[in-house]
């Protein structure tokens, strides 16, 4: 943008900004660059701030906390909330609309939540706030459980302190899907004017605010407690000493309360444990990360416990770490994913719980185990495209079909679990409460979480993933990633570690594409997305998607070895061949970004 523009843009912001902390943010660059107009510093921090609009995406707002136009704050939150008020209206008859929110550990978390709140109460929308913060998954829950229209959680999930987020969910406790997201999104462009806003105390006068709290914990508890498979192992004499950190997030009531409650002992890394945006000893505040759960490793290697567990800021994501030859291993996202998996089926069929038609789901790029064990109890596996919303819509596709599937857990690679149906996204207590139940079974029946995933490794294959991520930050940031995948899409690569690409998978096309026959069909009978995945002679498969929350690309790469191979031998020749296809990935990444 041009310095005029730029200006003119940045005062706008002033004018129609009521909080003073923003507005006085940007007052005081524009003062900056009156003084020294040369500042080429203050010039790109204001153009980063208004040369384009936070984005209402389809899940909602996600982005930099600050003043602008390029950021979240008041004016922003509040003109989304005006817009999804606006859509309630369409679709709920009039005086009906009512909607839940939560928020959880980040900076301005309450505040945008009350601002929200006094938005949709200003447009005769009721509205249950929770008093302080509450998981995403218990928002998700609420929502069923009040029968509210819609839900909004302020949270920004695992991303840096610098964010916060806005999250819409529907009526079916899952996020907001066609046709309703685009329906909502084109309320927010539509707002124009004013936003109608009441105060806090006319919207408890006229009965549109009401606080809510403990009944909905203790009904939320009840459910988790509801989907243990065997609850006979907590009143054994099993000792299981669990390590904890929420990562200065919202699972730190929920997740002990969860764990005590099923005699489990909790020991919480107390440096990690009270909440806290600017998450003071971590760089991302994400289980994911290896960093971020470094202190409860150290905390386990301590006092010797038998499991780690870590939760994101609003514990929709959950990570572990079990004991190995005295040290600690982390479990990634796939791991977990296909032991709970394994763990739920083999329990259900020697329950006798087991139904006689079920499926568990899965996005594409989560690694195939999940499909083979399920193969092997005769459970169907779906896929989805990324995003936990395909997870949950999957479910009320179930729940339409006649005869449909019993949806058991859905899990993702980017370590987010959901079991059972009475929660429509990620639920990181739940998937607690389960792991820990897993690992008690396990230590019954003398071995590890570990020894079962090894087991299952030499059962079906050892399977191994990894995930590469390539930034692309700024104005032309977003340019830049359209371009990277137009040319990876046009001119695609032949081959990945020596390895020949017999298939192509265009989720934006719906083509497939078998490269050794020129064949081409259109049978992805999954929503359009952009998408590339690529499979290899041997079945390995590298994928290739933009991130939808931050500015970057992700490439994906899974390998296999055969089964009953001896353990080291299949880690030898899968770390080999991830390797090689890391390299492969980084010189197209290099490559790319010079064009």
């Amino acid at each position: 943008m041009d310095r005029q523009s730029i200006i003119e843009r940045a005062q706008d912001y002033i004018d129609r900004e009521s909080d003073l902390f923003f507005k006085k943010q940007v007052a005081d660059l524009l003062s900056e660059l009156d003084r020294h107009p040369q500042n080429k510093a203050i010039l790109e921090d204001l153009n980063d701030r208004f040369y384009t609009d936070l984005e209402f995406g389809t899940g909602g707002l996600r982005g930099v906390i600050g003043g602008g136009y390029n950021r979240l704050n008041p004016y922003i939150l509040k003109r989304a909330t005006q817009g999804l008020a606006s859509y309630l209206k369409t679709q709920v008859p009039e005086g009906q609309a009512s909607i839940v929110i939560a928020f959880d550990s980040r900076n301005f978390s309450p505040e945008f939540a009350a601002e929200a709140a006094l938005v949709l109460a200003g447009n005769g929308i009721k509205v249950y706030l929770f008093s302080s913060l509450r998981p995403t998954p218990e928002l998700s829950f609420a929502v069923r459980y009040l029968k509210t229209s819609a839900g909004i959680v302020i949270t920004a999930s695992h991303n840096p302190k610098e964010y916060n987020g806005y999250k819409v969910f529907w009526n079916n406790g899952a996020q907001v899907l066609p046709p309703h997201d685009n329906g909502i999104i084109n309320e927010v462009l539509n707002v124009q004017g004013d936003i109608i806003s009441l105060s806090r105390q006319e919207a408890l006068d006229q009965g549109l605010l009401e606080i809510i709290g403990s009944e909905i914990d203790t009904a939320f508890y009840s459910m988790v407690k509801g989907l243990l498979l065997r609850p006979g192992l907590f009143t054994e004499k099993s000792h299981l000493t669990v390590v904890y950190t929420p990562l200065f997030g919202a699972g730190a009531v929920p997740v002990s309360t969860m764990l005590k409650e099923m005699g489990i002992e909790v020991v919480f890394v107390e440096e990690q444990k009270n909440p806290n945006g600017n998450f003071p000893n971590l760089k991302y505040p994400n289980p994911e990360e290896a960093s971020a759960m470094k202190m409860a490793l150290e905390k386990a290697e301590r006092i010797k416990a038998d499991l780690v567990l870590g939760t994101d800021p609003d514990s929709d994501r959950l990570g572990i770490a079990v004991p190995e030859d005295g040290e600690y291993r982390l479990i990634t996202g796939n791991q977990l994913g296909v032991l709970l998996v394994d763990y739920m089926l083999s329990s259900k069929k020697e329950l006798g719980t087991l139904p006689k038609r079920s499926a568990i789901v899965k996005t594409i790029v989560t690694s195939e185990l999940g499909r083979v064990i399920a193969g092997d109890y005769g459970v169907e596996c779906h896929d989805t495209l990324t995003g936990f919303k395909h997870i949950s819509s999957k479910i009320n596709d179930f729940e339409k079909t006649e005869d449909g599937p019993e949806f058991l857990i859905g899990y993702e690679e980017s370590y987010g679990y959901l079991i059972g149906t009475k929660v429509r996204d990620k639920d990181a207590v739940t998937a607690a409460a389960m792991t820990c139940e897993m690992a008690l079974f396990y230590q019954s029946r003398g071995k590890s979480i570990l020894i079962r995933l090894y087991e299952l490794y030499k059962k079906y294959g050892y399977y191994r993933e990894v995930l590469i991520s390539k930034y692309f930050k700024g104005e032309t940031g977003i340019t830049t990633m359209k371009n990277f995948m137009d040319i990876l899409r046009t001119q695609p690569p032949h081959e990945f570690a020596g390895q020949r690409i017999d298939v192509i998978k265009d989720y934006k096309t719906q083509k497939i594409q078998d490269i050794t026959t020129g064949r081409i069909e259109n049978t992805i009978d999954l929503p359009v997305s952009n998408v590339l995945q690529f499979i290899l002679e041997d079945k390995s498969i590298v994928s290739v998607r933009p991130s939808g929350t931050e500015p970057k690309i992700k490439f994906y790469a899974s390998c296999r070895s055969l089964p009953e191979m001896e353990i080291e031998k299949a880690k030898k020749i899968v770390g080999d061949k991830i390797e090689l296809i890391e390299a492969d990935i980084n010189r197209l990444i290099e490559k790319m970004g010079s064009v």
